[in-house]
């Protein structure tokens, strides 16, 4: 830290949680432009597509790596630098005169987009006493949630007003007011004299994100389906997994440390977050397919109905990250999957039983669940970390959650269309759908059971050895 004052922690996590509101409200809202730029562009759908999944692609293979560049160079300066960068990006969109640039404006987005959001966690530590961590955790989380409610409804009012063009630069007064905030409130950097910094690691992660990109488009472009692409991309990952693994093991200033991987309690963490994602995505997927052909509802309800998880989970993040500072975060991360496992099992039974209100009501567990079990997670392994390695855990937690909603959202769609007996579930006969969400929701019960079991062992791995944070 510098000679300054501690800076006051109101203006430090506004600048914090303007950066994942801007982060997810991006993804969200960019969605509902894609007709809108297919029209724009006289693009097809596949084509206008890449303006989301450049985004995506862009966060998913960098997040770890920016977050360990801001352990290296400075937290607050990088923090900064993406906070103008996905500004600067934003406005890059806002005036895209073809599709081309528009992605490629995308793709820088992105990249500043996994900078605020390696940060951002790793940013609590030095803003927030210990003991209000999980209410830090909480509010971010909150943040997160209000940003993807938000960007449908939100773009839809922009796109119908002024056009595509206003998703984006709706970004740039909070982009601007995020980095005045930063500038004025983040603590400093620490003083760390050049020749004692240690070196970035390029090739591993040249190496993680080819690896990492691979991974994502396999996931993405094949939809559930194992053709030939899609299993030379798993291959690719595949070599790319073991080839970086063999980098981290020899180079003096790894990206990821391997013993980082031998640590029970972050591994276990990393596990819980993917699993947890998969199963939150497949709310995503399966639900407004059951609640359009089975229960019959119009595009409007079931807008109305899809809002409420998101809904339930901005208003109970800040209460989530209470109960874990008064509680502790290792009790509370069993008590939010425990909730999280009933909401699963209770969204492949109590639909059936009393169709629209048995839906609100497994969802009313499963997202506070969520969300509690998101705050505990996140707080029990940032709290134990080591000051210079705070960016990459972080990064590698935000990457863990990337993944299991990207996995999900393409193994937990397959297993809904599998179950359903039906190729095209938008074919499929009402009862299908209904049989393909019960056994759906069933799997996803035993998956966090599963994340149960990992919090378990994790638990008695802490109990036996307590961390100190430098294996990572």
């Amino acid at each position: 830290m510098t000679g300054r004052a501690p800076p006051p922690i109101l203006g430090a996590l506004g600048c914090l949680s303007l950066s994942l509101l801007l982060s997810s409200l991006s993804t969200s809202s960019a969605n509902i432009a894609l007709p809108a730029l297919a029209a724009a562009f006289t693009a097809s759908f596949p084509q206008v597509q890449w303006v989301v999944l450049a985004y995506l692609l862009a966060i998913t293979t960098l997040i770890v790596s920016v977050g360990r560049l801001g352990d290296i160079v400075g937290r607050r300066r990088l923090l900064l630098a993406g906070l103008v960068l996905f500004t600067a990006a934003s406005a890059l969109c806002g005036v895209a005169p073809s599709l081309g640039l528009l992605t490629a404006a995308r793709a820088a987005q992105g990249l500043g987009a996994a900078i605020m959001m390696a940060l951002a966690m790793a940013f609590v530590g030095e803003t927030v006493p210990k003991e209000r961590t999980g209410s830090a955790m909480g509010l971010l989380g909150t943040m997160s949630a209000v940003g993807t409610a938000l960007g449908p409804s939100l773009g839809g009012v922009l796109i119908g007003g002024f056009g595509w063009r206003a998703v984006f630069l709706v970004n740039l007064p909070l982009g601007l007011l995020a980095v005045v905030l930063g500038h004025r409130f983040l603590p400093g950097d620490r003083v760390v004299p050049k020749a004692e910094r240690p070196r970035f690691d390029g090739v591993g992660t040249l190496l993680l994100a080819g690896t990492l990109a691979a991974y994502a488009l396999a996931m993405t472009a094949g939809h559930g389906r194992f053709d030939r692409v899609t299993i030379a991309l798993l291959l690719a990952a595949a070599l790319g997994g073991f080839l970086f693994l063999r980098v981290e093991a020899r180079v003096a200033s790894p990206l990821i440390r391997p013993a980082a991987f031998r640590d029970r309690v972050l591994s276990g963490s990393l596990a819980m977050n993917a699993l947890v994602s998969a199963v939150m995505m497949a709310t995503l997927v399966v639900g407004p397919f059951y609640l359009s052909v089975s229960l019959g509802l119009g595009e409007a309800l079931v807008g109305l109905v899809m809002s409420v998880g998101p809904l339930i989970s901005a208003l109970s993040g800040i209460v989530a990250g209470r109960i874990v500072d008064r509680f502790g975060a290792s009790v509370m991360v069993v008590a939010g999957l425990a909730a999280t496992a009933a909401g699963a099992l209770a969204l492949s039974v109590l639909p059936s039983l009393f169709g629209v209100a048995g839906y609100i009501a497994a969802i009313a567990v499963l997202t506070p669940g969520y969300q509690l079990f998101q705050a505990a997670n996140n707080t029990m392994v940032m709290m134990d970390v080591a000051a210079d390695r705070r960016g990459v855990v972080s990064g590698m937690l935000n990457l863990s959650r990337n993944l299991g909603l990207i996995t999900g959202a393409s193994a937990m769609g397959a297993l809904f269309a599998l179950t359903a007996g039906a190729a095209d579930i938008t074919a499929a006969p009402p009862a299908a759908v209904a049989a393909g969400m019960r056994a759906t929701f069933a799997v996803a019960a035993v998956l966090v059971v599963a994340a149960l079991a990992i919090a378990g062992l994790s638990r008695a791995a802490a109990a036996h050895r307590p961390r100190t944070g430098d294996a990572v």
